[in-house]
């Protein structure tokens, strides 16, 4: 029996895992799958949200784990996985980096983002006035995360998704070949990918080789549109 711990990407939160969080309890796995600060359904304001302070969050959480996890993080939740993999190394069996920002040392997710040829995201980003998060456009969304999706699974999204802080976008990854490159990590890819296009995660994907490649033919949401696909290519890591 393993424990996977699952991040989810920007303006979601802990709910989009909802059916991959089911399957892996049906094969006897323990799974969390918690809201970041200031998503899901916690309170914290946007304004006072850090990568720091989501590393903290997900460090507590691995810290209590009777053993090492499998860190699993979609799209931005890939800054998060590099972060707590740089702090606790040790405490992680594997990393899994779900279509999600693989990112060298000294770079930050809207550094890398706005590199991405053909994205829809950056085009379709909504800041806010103070600065401290952004959402996306309406019309924007089903087309560059859902493309694969129902029109049921996209209007739950849409009515869950929430502002996404901005501070832990703008922070550089800080990671070491000693800590965090002694961690074992798998890609699992999204061919079509409108967020982050195939070709961008080739790209993390040389840069930073990983143990084992996984590739789903579907769209940016794959917990949604292949579950089972995605959940099956976790339990056989």
């Amino acid at each position: 029996m393993a424990h996977f711990v699952l991040i989810h990407g920007a303006w979601h939160g802990g709910w989009c895992w909802h059916r991959i969080v089911a399957r892996l309890q049906r094969a006897s796995h323990r799974v969390t799958a918690p809201d970041l600060l200031g998503l899901g359904i916690d309170s914290t304001p946007p304004g006072r949200v850090s990568l720091d302070r989501w590393t903290d969050q997900i460090v507590e959480i691995i810290e209590s784990a009777s053993e090492p996890v499998v860190l699993v993080g979609h799209s931005r939740g890939g800054i998060v996985l590099s972060a707590v993999a740089e702090r606790i190394p040790e405490r992680i069996r594997t990393l899994v980096y779900v279509t999600a920002f693989l990112l060298e040392s000294g770079v930050s997710l809207l550094e890398a983002a706005a590199r991405i040829a053909g994205s829809l995201v950056p085009p379709a980003m909504v800041i806010a006035e103070d600065h401290c998060s952004a959402t996306m456009r309406p019309d924007a969304v089903h087309e560059a995360f859902y493309g694969c999706c129902n029109d049921d699974e996209v209007a739950l999204a849409m009515a869950l998704l929430k502002p996404e802080p901005l501070a832990p976008l703008a922070t550089p990854t800080r990671i070491s070949a000693e800590r965090f490159g002694r961690v074992p990590r798998v890609y699992v890819e999204c061919l079509r990918d409108r967020a982050i296009t195939h070709a961008a995660q080739r790209r993390m994907q040389s840069a930073l080789p990983c143990r084992d490649r996984i590739t789903l033919d579907t769209d940016h949401s794959p917990f949604f549109s292949r579950p089972d696909e995605l959940a099956n290519a976790l339990l056989g890591l």
